[in-house]
């Protein structure tokens, strides 16, 4: 046994490192109460700690902590590097003495709770971020519980592992931020790729940069390896560009111009950091909540609607959607229940459409007002068909409201999908279909337009019995308007995630149109400072730690 005096030193120095550690840990909040009053029976036992030897999962948990950087969480958050080198300390040098690992104890439990609860809830209030999606009134999770249990079964990896999101494109995202994390280094992205000849390279154009692009494109897995470069620019180079548009959310035609090369210099560290991103937004994004949903990807341009049985996600639908224009009517982020659909339905012009779009056309063109099917509803509900100066003017002074009549002119298609909301935001067909062939859709007044209206029809209506597809289409020919109200409410979660996952493992990064990405990426830092800020010690707190 060492002598006395170094061992009062060495618990000594422990000591103070614990108060640090302590004093960074942030206050936690009362649901998180110490866990440390679950402590063992056995004299001189604590939950990480017996004789003051550090546990299996104390280092196990130390460890955990070092490597929150694999779920896009940061170490520092949680003193990592500190803790794992106190609990090493006390694991290979003398025991700790019991004050000394009665700090080390707490320190450690405040830090893997906080841990728990960033995993599973994530850093930021969602709404902080454009995100209406209040925390889940049947999720039950407590940190401090889920530790405990977790100890007393010493049940660690595994109690991590289910705080994590339970969505299948966490655990590949997950995989995804390793791999690219190795493609930081990867010296096939050390330099910019050559400037183009002429600003634009087309197929069969000459390029001095091909063997380098060949070399990031098989890096990426756009270009099988092994593929032989062609002294121009043809061939499999361009099938491996045409890959790597295809995923970045650019038109895929095989020219490469000033958009794809941008997206070719982007630097691996702006892809991991937009890995991360989509991570933390899956930890609040309600995706689990009920066996049947439709999720809305805006970046994506991506309606799916999915079931889940027995854990598993099972796409029944996938179509392209168009949503709300970046610049002034974004569709926003919430999740409400589906509870009735209308075919054939009128559309009620929003007055600030009228306002700004609908009126000045019609007095530009009367005969708009007509070939459009448009109509005056006045305050007692009756519908005017004449058009007049008046009528315009009692619109604009909201005492009539224009709305276009169902028919092959309807803003809204033949079909409308209502989730009732605050915004008035609904799913709803469109007459202008071919702009589904647009490889960037944020084109609307912030409604949802859908390409596949009768397969979503069919996913919504397949356990009310009836309504098979002739019935829909047939529905939503009539012309004449009629509301179905659904037997069960079905969630509709309008999401944000600008990188997903495909199926062969690779993964698509989409413009960040609303600037999101960037507001969370603010945030998080804003979090992270705001917790380096409370971990200061006071000067008499340094002063205790000195002393003691």
């Amino acid at each position: 046994m060492p002598p006395r005096a170094p061992r009062r030193a060495f618990a000594r120095r422990v000591l103070g490192a614990c108060l640090l550690a302590c004093a960074t840990a942030w206050a936690m909040p009362p649901a998180f109460a110490s866990a440390s009053d679950s402590a063992g029976s056995e004299a001189g036992a604590t939950p990480w700690f017996t004789q003051g030897r550090p546990s299996d999962a104390a280092l196990q948990a130390v460890d955990a902590l070092a490597g929150a950087a694999a779920d896009g969480l940061d170490a520092s958050d949680y003193d990592a590097e500190g803790l794992r080198r106190a609990v090493r300390e006390a694991r290979d040098g003398a025991p700790l003495a019991a004050d000394a690992a009665g700090a080390l104890d707490a320190s450690l439990t405040r830090a893997m709770q906080r841990y728990l609860s960033d995993l599973h809830d994530g850093r930021v209030d969602p709404r902080q971020v454009h995100a209406n999606f209040p925390h889940a009134a049947g999720d039950t999770f407590d940190p401090a519980v889920s530790l405990r249990e977790a100890l007393a079964h010493q049940r660690l990896p595994e109690a991590l592992h289910a705080a994590a999101p339970a969505f299948p494109l966490y655990p590949a995202l997950r995989r995804a931020l390793a791999h690219y994390r190795t493609l930081a280094g990867d010296p096939a992205f050390a330099a910019p790729l050559p400037a183009l000849p002429g600003g634009k390279l087309a197929p069969g154009q000459a390029y001095a940069g091909s063997a380098a692009l060949a070399r990031r494109l098989e890096a990426l897995g756009d270009l099988p390896a092994g593929t032989r470069v062609p002294a121009r620019y043809e061939g499999a180079l361009v099938n491996g560009v045409k890959a790597f548009q295809a995923r970045h959310g650019l038109d895929a035609d095989g020219v490469l111009g000033g958009g794809t090369l941008a997206q070719l210099n982007t630097p691996m560290a702006t892809r991991v950091r937009q890995i991360e991103l989509t991570m933390e937004r899956l930890r609040w994004t309600p995706l689990l909540d009920a066996p049947r949903m439709i999720v809305v990807n805006v970046p994506e341009f991506v309606l799916r609607a999915y079931e889940v049985h027995d854990g598993q996600v099972q796409v029944k639908v996938q179509m392209k959607v168009i949503v709300g224009k970046a610049l002034d009517t974004r569709t926003p982020l919430f999740k409400e229940d589906m509870r009735y659909i209308e075919f054939s339905p009128y559309w009620n012009v929003p007055r600030s459409i009228a306002r700004a779009e609908t009126i000045p056309r019609i007095r530009r063109d009367p005969a708009y007002f007509q070939r459009q099917g448009f109509e005056f509803v006045g305050g007692d509900g009756r519908a005017v068909t004449t058009l007049s100066d008046a009528n315009l003017d009692a619109v604009l002074n909201g005492q009539m409201r224009i709305r276009q009549r169902p028919g092959p002119q309807n803003a809204l298609g033949d079909i409308k999908f209502v989730f009732p909301n605050n915004d008035n935001i609904y799913l709803h067909h469109t007459p202008t279909v071919q702009l589904f062939q647009r490889g960037r859709r944020d084109l609307s007044h912030g409604c949802i337009r859908v390409e596949e209206p009768v397969a979503l029809a069919r996913f919504v209506l397949q356990d009310m019995a009836g309504w098979d597809e002739a019935r829909i289409r047939q529905a939503m020919t009539k012309g004449q308007s009629n509301t179905l109200r659904l037997q069960q409410p079905l969630p509709v979660v309008l999401a944000y995630g600008t990188a997903i996952v495909q199926e062969d493992g690779r993964v698509m990064f989409l413009p960040d149109i609303y600037g999101l990405d960037r507001l969370l990426d603010q945030a998080l830092r804003q979090h992270s400072t705001r917790r380096m800020a409370a971990g200061k010690l006071a000067p008499r707190q340094r002063s205790l730690a000195v002393r003691n």
